[in-house]
């Protein structure tokens, strides 16, 4: 099974740029995006609905904003488009396809770098989802959790950690709520599971040509389930061609 977890930073806007075209090779069996920008009602061009999938949107209220989608080729059981509140479910922020026991979600985590108001969203955000998440082992069914949760979790993570330590996206209090997903609740960041000492990073600011350098961020994550992790089979962030400021993250699973 082939799960590919991208950031598009605008849906038609990687699309242009040949987004789609590569994915048509991909051989995936579920594809997540974060950050349409784009409601379901924009996207009549068969183009988005050419490579054969099920595709399941859920947009902002926002024009131009946020929004997530999955692409399936299996028509799933159910799909949950809501978190239950506000901001997860105004902000087109949380969508979930099931297949049996099996839950794929494609999760767009608030950012914080506009300013404290934000970054109190997006605390408000981490304090909400937890309990979700502590459910969901307790259900035993198994979940890979794709998207941007807008977290850095090591030194190894990002180029410079150290002058990072105060900025949203590596602060110690948001390194700390990955340290209970992952230590104390058992998840896994499949990604890091079978690398656990390579550096790569998944965004790139488009400032002081950041890409170009390398100067980038591991935020774009496969966080799944740990009966799942002996199912992980190889992953791969592609570079070859640029989408947007993300990098695809593709993992292969014994599923």
């Amino acid at each position: 099974m082939r799960v590919i977890t991208a950031n598009v930073n605008g849906i038609r806007s990687a699309a242009s740029k040949g987004f789609f075209t590569w994915l048509q090779q991909q051989n995936a069996d579920v594809i997540c995006l974060q950050e349409i920008k784009a409601a379901e009602s924009q996207l009549t061009d068969k183009l988005y609905h050419s490579i054969g999938y099920h595709a399941f949107f859920s947009s902002a209220e926002k024009k131009g904003y946020s929004g997530v989608a999955i692409y399936c080729k299996q028509k799933p059981d159910a799909i949950v488009h809501h978190l239950g509140w506000e901001i997860a479910d105004t902000e087109g922020r949380y969508i979930e396809v099931s297949f049996g026991d099996l839950h794929v979600a494609s999760l767009y985590l608030p950012s914080g770098t506009s300013g404290d108001a934000r970054q109190a969203v997006k605390f408000d955000f981490l304090n909400k989802y937890l309990p979700i998440l502590k459910q969901q082992l307790k259900n035993k069914q198994q979940y890979i959790i794709c998207g941007d949760w807008n977290i850095a979790h090591k030194n190894i993570d990002l180029k410079n950690w150290k002058n990072n330590q105060k900025n949203s996206g590596f602060l110690p209090e948001e390194r700390a709520w990955l340290d209970v997903l992952f230590d104390q609740e058992g998840y896994i960041d499949a990604y890091r599971y079978i690398n656990p000492n390579k550096i790569e990073y998944t965004w790139w600011s488009h400032r002081a040509r950041a890409r170009e350098n390398n100067v980038g961020w591991r935020i774009d994550y496969q966080v799944v389930t740990p009966l799942l992790a002996d199912k992980i089979q190889r992953a791969e962030i592609y570079n070859q061609e640029i989408f947007s400021d993300h990098a695809p993250l593709i993992i292969d699973y014994a599923l």
